[in-house]
């Protein structure tokens, strides 16, 4: 999302279109509470909430905090995934989904709860809708470790030489002015994503026992991303797609990846209830948010699939007007 703490860090090889964070979709459960904190200090914090053992809750999810751990009270996570599925290298590798410059980001504003949000609310979200699951207690040893070992990714970004820092990734995703195809989609997931992710997008498991989660994490069904994650916008898909995938050789065009994202987010997966009290600002919620009410009057199908560009004109002229 071996050595135990670092054999099974399978993020800088695991792939995915899913999952936990959106960086440009700033997503925070309307039910959780939303204040700004500040990281608990070395002296109030238990002994294991350590950067290091952080580290190995963002790439051991599943093991640590997932529905097979063998005590009930720490499985927090609904699905298998890791957060490494979409934070390649658990957050180390700059580019797309970086959790490098998460210290530079927040707190900030999240438009999706109308108000200011922490480091803390953003791996809360992430445990609610991408990984399908429940929010993690504000003291508990795992919180403060994730909280501490990516507060300490912006020490060591700042510590790195520019060349390091460079992302190696292709031209920036651009909306293609259309909705999506897919079929065409369906063709693309089946030439260059079945290979890793299956052709049924079910993913492929690390070993025979789940706890130990995927290699290459499930695109849909009971495993994969709820329809309240960042994942399941297009645009925010796309994007990742574009930069990230297929893992090594990311060279998908625009059409291809747009196409291919849409195809993925129109299979089944696991629901999130209430997600009507998102975004209590209606003219804040993304254009390609899949789910209503919205504030304009586009129908639900191009708000999930496109074309996005007329949505997009449609806001930028409200803005203007106001």
């Amino acid at each position: 999302m071996g050595d135990k703490d670092s054999g099974r860090e399978r993020g800088g090889t695991t792939a995915v279109v899913v999952a936990c964070l959106a960086i440009g979709a700033i997503t925070v459960g309307a039910t959780l509470t939303v204040r700004p904190r500040s990281p608990q200090s070395a002296a109030t914090a238990p002994a294991i909430a350590t950067e290091e053992y952080g580290k190995r809750l963002l790439a051991q999810t599943s093991e640590l905090l997932g529905p097979d751990n063998p005590d009930p009270k720490r499985r927090y996570s609904g699905s298998r995934l890791s957060c490494g599925s979409c934070h390649l290298g658990t957050g180390v590798e700059p580019g797309t989904l970086t959790l490098l410059l998460a210290t530079q980001h927040y707190p900030r504003m999240s438009p999706r709860v109308g108000g200011m949000t922490d480091i803390e609310d953003r791996v809360n979200e992430c445990m609610q809708r991408s990984m399908n699951g429940k929010p993690l207690p504000m003291n508990s040893p795992e919180m403060i470790a994730m909280a501490s070992y990516i507060r300490s990714l912006g020490d060591r970004n700042a510590a790195m030489g520019e060349s390091l820092r460079k992302e190696n990734e292709p031209k920036s995703f651009k909306t293609p002015n259309r909705q999506g195809d897919l079929k065409a989609g369906k063709q693309v997931f089946a030439d260059r994503c079945a290979r890793c992710h299956g052709k049924d997008g079910a993913g492929l498991l690390a070993a025979a026992n789940p706890i130990h989660g995927y290699v290459f994490p499930p695109l849909w069904g009971p495993d994969s991303f709820n329809d309240g994650a960042g994942m399941h916008r297009v645009l925010t898909a796309a994007r990742f797609i574009k930069a990230r995938m297929p893992l090594g050789q990311a060279d998908l065009k625009d059409d291809e990846a747009f196409d291919v994202a849409a195809y993925i987010n129109s299979q089944p997966r696991p629901h999130m209830e209430n997600l009507d009290r998102d975004f209590p600002d209606r003219t804040a919620k993304p254009v390609d948010t899949s789910y209503g009410p919205f504030a304009d009057q586009f129908p639900a199908e191009q708000h999930q699939f496109g074309p996005f560009p007329p949505i997009e004109a449609y806001y930028k002229k409200l803005k203007k007007s106001k």
